[in-house]
Parts: C-alpha cells; sequence; structure tokens
C-alpha cells in the first residue's frame, strides 16, 4: 500500500505526528477521470427528457447554452479550488471566502446531488439490465438486487482506497467514451449513403421558445458533475497543476461527447419516443441489425453508470467527511481509515440514503433532486469568486491557475442559473419549493443548533494575508 509521508494540511505543512490525513496519490488523469466519469453517464441517458420539453432542435440549444454555464463553472473552479487545495471542493471555498452558514449549505447542496445522482446511476444499472433480459425473452427482472449490488460493491471499492477508486474509474470511462466515438462513427457522417435521417426527423420547435427554455432544466444533464473534481482536491499530488487541466480537459471532453450523442440519437430516433427513452443511447444502437454495435453500446452504458456512481461516492463523501473535520456535522463522520486512508464513516453512512432513493424508481425525480441542489450550488459560485478576487486581489497570494475576463464569466454564470431556475419551475415548481424548504430548515437546524459546535478557529487553514479591508 503507497503511504504519504509525511501527511500534510490542504495547506501543505506537515501534521502532527500520528495525525492521519488523505493521500496524495492522484494526478491529471485521475481527476479527469473523477470528472468526465461522473458526468458521461449523462450523455447515455437523462440528457434526452430535454427532447421532451424543447424538441430535438430545442435540445441542442439546451446542450449549448447548458454547455456555456458549465464552461464558466469549469473555470471559476479551476481558480478558486487550485488556490484552495482542501477536501470538500465548494464547501472549503465557501468556508474561507463568505462564512459559515453558506458554506454548511453549499456542502449539504454537494453531498445532496451526489447522492441523487449515486442513485440515478444505479437506477439506470437496473433499468438497463431488465430492458436487455426483456429483448432476451426474459420479462419481469427485478432491478432493485442489481441497484443494491452496485452501491454496496461502489462503495466497498471507495472504502479500500483513492487511488485503487480513480484508477478504475479512469478504465470504464475510457470504455464509455470510446462507445460514444465508435456509435458515431457507425452512423458514417460523412457519407450521403450513411444511417443518418435527419431530413426527415428533425422537426422546428414544437412547443416554441418556451419550451427551449424548459428543455434548460435536463439540457443540465448533459454536464452535471463536472465540477466534483474539486473534491480531489486534499489528494492529487499537484493542485495548481491537476486540477486545472483535468477539470477544463473534462469540460472540452464533455462538450464533444455531448454534441456526438445528440447528432447521432437525434438522426435514428423521433423526438416524440427520444423524449422518454431510458437508455437512449443503446436504443439508437439497437435501431439497426448491428449486434456488435449493440454490444458496444451496452458495455458503454453500463460502464459509464458505474463510473458516474462510483465518482459519487467518492465526492459525497470527502464533503460529508470535510463538514465533520470542521464540526459542522459530528466529528465521528471524519474519521480516516488507518490503513487505506479514506474517509470510510462517510462512505458508509451515505451508503443506505442512496439505496433508499435507488429504490423508489423514479428515475426523473431522482434527477430532479440532484439537478435542483447542483444549481443551488452554482448560483453561489459568482459571489463566492467576486469576493476571493476582491479579499484577495491578483498578486496577493499564489494562484494556481487565473480564470480569464473576470467577472464576465461570475455574470453570466449567475443569468443562466437564473434562467434554468425558471427552467425547472416550469415542470417541477413543487420539487423546486420543496427542496428550497428543506435547505431553509437545514439553514435553521444548523444556525440555532450546530454552530455552537464549529471549531471556529480552526477552520481557517489555508497560509494566506489578511483579506482587504479586514
Amino acid at each position: 500500500m503507497t503511504t504519504a509521508s509525511p501527511p500534510t494540511t490542504p495547506s501543505g505543512q506537515a501534521t502532527p505526528s500520528g495525525h492521519l490525513s488523505l493521500l496524495r496519490v492522484l494526478g491529471p488523469g485521475h481527476v479527469w477521470a473523477l470528472g468526465v466519469g461522473i458526468v458521461l453517464v449523462g450523455e447515455f441517458m437523462g440528457w434526452n427528457f430535454s427532447v421532451a420539453k424543447g424538441g430535438a432542435l430545442g435540445s441542442l440549444i439546451a446542450c449549448w447554452v447548458i454547455g456555456l454555464l458549465y464552461t464558466c463553472v469549469a473555470m471559476i473552479d479551476s481558480e478558486v479550488t487550485s488556490t484552495v487545495a482542501a477536501a470538500g471542493g465548494q464547501y472549503a471555498q465557501a468556508k474561507h471566502i463568505i462564512g459559515p452558514l453558506m458554506a454548511f449549505n453549499v456542502g449539504l447542496y454537494l453531498v445532496m446531488a451526489y447522492t441523487m445522482l449515486e442513485a440515478g446511476d444505479a437506477l439506470v444499472v437496473g433499468d438497463l439490465l431488465k430492458t436487455v433480459t426483456e429483448q432476451a425473452g426474459a420479462p419481469g427482472l427485478n432491478p432493485r438486487p442489481f441497484v443494491f449490488l452496485t452501491i454496496a460493491v461502489l462503495a466497498f471499492l471507495n472504502y479500500r482506497g483513492v487511488l485503487i477508486t480513480l484508477s478504475v474509474n479512469l478504465v470504464i470511462t475510457a470504455i464509455a467514451c470510446a462507445a460514444i466515438l465508435v456509435m458515431f462513427l457507425s452512423t458514417k457522417p460523412w457519407s450521403i449513403s450513411g444511417s443518418l435521417m435527419h431530413r426527415e426527423l428533425l422537426t422546428g420547435l414544437p412547443y416554441g421558445w418556451m419550451g427551449v427554455i424548459a428543455s434548460f432544466h435536463f439540457g443540465i444533464w448533459y454536464y452535471l458533475g463536472i465540477e466534483g473534481t474539486c473534491q480531489a482536491a486534499e489528494e492529487v499530488r499537484s493542485p495548481p497543476r491537476s486540477l486545472p487541466f483535468g477539470t477544463m480537459a473534462g469540460m472540452i471532453t464533455l462538450l464533444i461527447a455531448a454534441s456526438m450523442t445528440w447528432y447521432v440519437c437525434t438522426s435514428l430516433l423521433p423526438w416524440e419516443y427520444l423524449g422518454s427513452a431510458v437508455v437512449p443511447l443503446f436504443d439508437a444502437a439497437s435501431v439497426g441489425t448491428n449486434e456488435a454495435l449493440q454490444i458496444a453500446l451496452f458495455v458503454g452504458t453500463l460502464c459509464a453508470a458505474v463510473a458516474s456512481a462510483n465518482g459519487c461516492i467518492n465526492d459525497a463523501s470527502r464533503a460529508w467527511f470535510s463538514m465533520g473535520r470542521d464540526r459542522y456535522l459530528p466529528a465521528w463522520f471524519a474519521a480516516v481509515h488507518p490503513r487505506y486512508r479514506t474517509p470510510y464513516r462517510a462512505i458508509l453512512f451515505l451508503v443506505p440514503i442512496a439505496i433508499a432513493f435507488g429504490f423508489t424508481g423514479l428515475l426523473d425525480q431522482v434527477v430532479t433532486f440532484s439537478i435542483l441542489s447542483g444549481l443551488l450550488g452554482y448560483t453561489v459560485m459568482p459571489l463566492n469568486v467576486v469576493l476571493f478576487r476582491k479579499k484577495w486581489p491578483l498578486g496577493s497570494i499564489k494562484r494556481g491557475y487565473v480564470h480569464p475576463w473576470h467577472p464576465v464569466p461570475a455574470l453570466v454564470l449567475l443569468t443562466l442559473c437564473a434562467v434554468t431556475y425558471f427552467s425547472v419551475y416550469l415542470g417541477y415548481g413543487k420539487q423546486l419549493l420543496a427542496m428550497l424548504g428543506f435547505y431553509v430548515l437545514a439553514s435553521l437546524w444548523f444556525a440555532f443548533h450546530r454552530y455552537r459546535y464549529v471549531r471556529r478557529g480552526a477552520q481557517f487553514t489555508m497560509p494566506w494575508p489578511r483579506p482587504r479591508g479586514y
């Protein structure tokens, strides 16, 4: 087993003898695998619900507009996280820059977004296996055992160590990416005699521009989770190099994969069917008689769902662990395994929650809870980066990466978040209000009960000068 010598704090200073910390063993490839691995399942399923809202062309507009939103997220995250190199990602950022109440909420957003996404991934595994067995003539398969098995096996993998976890993710994410590329090339887009039927299948905007705005809701699924690269900040060997490179390379990968996925699926499946399909890429591969292609897409879809669930367990547990370490949650969750050096209690605690939501079978509801939690976190980012630049201007502290055109990305991100809230409200207004109510109650619990246990002086771990205006 690889060991770190000596263990270090997020600021890079040595920890006291006998103190257990997370291992710095990851490189840029692992960061890429974490970000893309979590998100790539969105290219295999989920994004297509945007087609039901705005038609095929509306879904393409959502793909690119939401792609701009996430490009801003990646740029902002790359600067702040390469500087605040601590587990917890956006939670650690908010803790240092804004304050305790906002940090608690951001940490909760992260845990809920990743845990709900993990449950959705497990649901996809179960539904995919059910679909395949039905096509083979054996209907009646219960997907719940596969939901349980997927989460349990991946939790055990995360328990055993971050290096093996993300090394596995690197391999299966590469397989899933290859499946999308194979599917794209199989349609022969360069040939007039290929299998593409855009002329026959594409329509205008069936519900007008309001439908396009409504499609932004599930357009998020193309990219949801790329910000999870920040959770590896305390476990990469070189945060200033690995985090920006892995995050931005991941975003480029996803923009290309999302465009190819839309191009293939809308050329083979009517938009009315595509808008409600559970596994659209696999269904598109099943249109023809190429059995090898169907097998490739089955394997790719399965790998994408497993990689996403695997990365979600990693990210949710790091956020929960970090909140426990700062006493925002009971300190019991801050334990590090003496041998595997993983936040094992945080990993195990979140397993039954993910299984419970996976057992509901309500994929669109689970996806929506994940999207809403992620969207709330993105809304904080513009405030975060503006205050970061104001309190610690360029040149006052060493940054691993400086994103260009500030504050334009922050303003664009805030505008697109506002439009996307309206999009979610159009289809899931009750769920939006219920989620906001949940976070209000959680905030009251933290402010009036839990805050008294927070170690206020110990939560600022970065060796920075006093902020400007302090």
